[in-house]
């Protein structure tokens, strides 16, 4: 049994897809947040250590952007093809992409694992940070392909309107984390080497719960061995649709890795204080993501099955509801930056860079919210 989009309230829709997408993208950032927070109260090593993790920061975000290359990709894909109810194809669809995250999540591993001294050291690295920046990232690595399917397939969870399980899949690894991390930094006394072990366990754990509904029997739509493999006629409607984000967040990785060897030169304060207030970030537009990939699903269905009316009350709905959430949120984080900014640390040096860049940005999140959301709404409609 799945849900249908093509029918029922349009904003009851979107908010039943939305909320458990929110909570569970909530309890993993709550996560990375208390990750930090353990970091920065290692004895004689805060600061140096979470300038090291941050480092690392640009490689995870260059495989978050092939996870979206072909997650964001298929997910679209497989809503049309539900809302025209082409089952079959929408299996082969769902086979497809779990072939392209498993054989990138292997090229990516490999490619920073066997770079990452010189990878590192572009980025900005110091002799004393890439001790740490090492310590995690070798570590973190070998998570690659669990982190990219836990992800990439997970979108297709929710998209047959399961994100009730989606979200459990996601809380579960991340409550994994929260118990492993204190184990294995302090008790087992493994510092940030540690916090990379805890988190690549809790990414196995979470892509074994992903995999076992996918393949659940009884599931309308389930992961079937004979079709993961390569549909070259689907790639390419994959790659159409999902290399537009691919290219969006390799820029961005690409634009954070020039931003942060630039606040590099500026010292580890300035470091310690650009990586905590991504992190914060991340969490403030967190509601924002949400509602954008319910946003794609929604649309990508209801245009599937030829509702363009409601499509287009979907989607106004969907942009109004990110800008209003976007700019409470950063009015917020705006008020309270030095609050937010110190529980992550609490050098006078690190909170004043925070707060100076919080409230820079803060207030102007009504905009990014706006363009992200025009650009999900895009992607449901296959104009990506």
């Amino acid at each position: 049994m799945t849900a249908d989009f093509s029918k029922g309230s349009i904003s009851a829709n979107i908010i039943r897809q939305a909320v458990p997408l929110t909570l569970a993208q909530l309890v993993q950032l709550l996560y990375n947040i208390v990750d930090r927070i353990y970091i920065g109260r290692l004895p004689d090593a805060g600061d140096l250590a979470l300038t090291g993790v941050g480092l690392a920061f640009p490689l995870i975000t260059i495989t978050a952007a092939f996870t979206n290359l072909f997650g964001t990709g298929g997910t679209p894909l497989f809503s049309i093809a539900r809302g025209r109810r082409e089952d079959a194809h929408a299996e082969k669809i769902m086979g497809n992409t779990f072939c392209l995250l498993l054989g990138s999540s292997v090229f990516l591993f490999l490619f920073e694992f066997l770079l990452r001294k010189p990878l590192l050291y572009l980025f900005g690295a110091g002799d004393d940070s890439y001790v740490y920046a090492d310590a995690y990232l070798k570590v973190y690595l070998l998570g690659t392909p669990c982190s990219m399917l836990a992800t990439g397939m997970n979108g297709f969870i929710n998209a047959q309107g399961f994100p009730g399980i989606g979200m459990l899949t996601t809380v579960i690894g991340a409550v994994l984390n929260l118990i492993l991390d204190p184990l294995f930094i302090f008790g087992l006394h493994m510092g940030v080497g540690g916090a990379a072990v805890a988190t690549v366990i809790s990414q196995a754990g979470s892509v074994i719960l992903c995999m076992v509904h996918l393949l659940k029997k009884g599931n309308l739509f389930t992961v079937e061995f004979s079709k993961i493999r390569f549909y070259g006629e689907i790639f390419g409607e994959i790659i159409r649709y999902g290399l537009p984000s691919g290219v969006q967040n390799s820029v961005i990785a690409l634009a954070n890795v020039i931003v942060q060897t630039q606040i590099n030169s500026f010292g580890a304060m300035a470091m310690a204080a650009y990586g905590t207030h991504a992190k914060i970030e991340g969490f403030a537009f967190l509601p924002i993501t949400s509602f954008n990939m319910a946003c794609t699903t929604f649309i990508s269905q209801n245009l599937g099955a030829r509702k363009y009316d409601r499509a287009k009350k979907g989607a106004a709905f969907s942009i109004l509801a990110a800008v209003l959430l976007a700019e409470a949120i950063g009015v917020g984080y705006y008020l309270f930056a030095p609050q937010l900014v110190g529980l992550f640390d609490q050098t006078p040096g690190v909170i004043a860079f925070g707060v100076q860049q919080a409230r820079t940005v803060a207030l102007f999140y009504c905009l990014l919210a706006f363009s992200h959301s025009v650009a999900a709404v895009c992607r449901g409609a296959g104009k990506a």
